[in-house]
């Protein structure tokens, strides 16, 4: 997908980044452990056009209220710096999150970096939702790193990794989701044009 966005056979796309439960090694044990799942909390989102200056032209922030995993953990907490307060008081339903996000979306390819897209349809089946991104999620992870050269770092990493800001805190979706479509504007086919802060 990258081949088409920096060769312009794409108008816009979206960047997404999901925050989800977690606890004190629970990504190394793919949320094995007992009563973990990776329950979406936040999903964060950017659509970016192409031409010309490959701006941010919309973003998209949502708080999700967790069902199965109700009390976030201090772990997650300490990383993401979103507490239970604010997801109390500010989360939605996880389908009307999807809805939200799936519209946000609408007809632009939706890049991924990483687990973010099998996370997305895991929470849609423990919810027992139809996955409207099925098959239209991009993992753009692999492709992007071995474009620069660099390990297969998080999103929240790139940053630090190529040199640049971004505004607010690493793990945080949309914060992230900026993070990644900086690092898409400097790859040498592109034309960045404004660089997002």
């Amino acid at each position: 997908m990258l081949a088409e966005i920096l060769d312009g056979r794409v108008a816009s796309f979206v960047v997404f980044d999901l925050e989800m439960t977690a606890w004190e090694g629970s990504l190394a044990r793919d949320w094995s452990g007992p009563g973990e799942f990776p329950e979406i909390v936040q999903i964060g989102a950017v659509r970016i056009e192409t031409a010309p200056g490959w701006r941010e032209t919309a973003a998209l922030d949502i708080l999700v209220r967790p069902k199965f995993c109700p009390v976030l953990s201090r772990y997650f907490t300490a990383l993401t710096g979103i507490d239970q307060a604010q997801v109390d008081a500010s989360g939605i339903p996880f389908a009307e999150a999807l809805q939200r996000f799936a519209g946000f979306v609408g007809h632009d390819p939706a890049l991924a970096f990483g687990r973010d897209g099998p996370i997305l349809e895991r929470n849609c089946r423990q919810y027992g939702l139809p996955s409207p991104l099925a098959g239209s999620i991009h993992d753009i992870r692999t492709d992007l790193c071995q474009r620069f050269g660099i390990p297969l770092v998080m999103s929240s990493e790139l940053p630090g990794v190529l040199g640049f800001e971004v505004s607010g805190r690493s793990h945080d979706g949309l914060s992230d989701a900026r993070a990644v479509a900086n690092a898409i504007r400097r790859l040498p086919a592109s034309q960045p044009g404004d660089q997002l802060r």
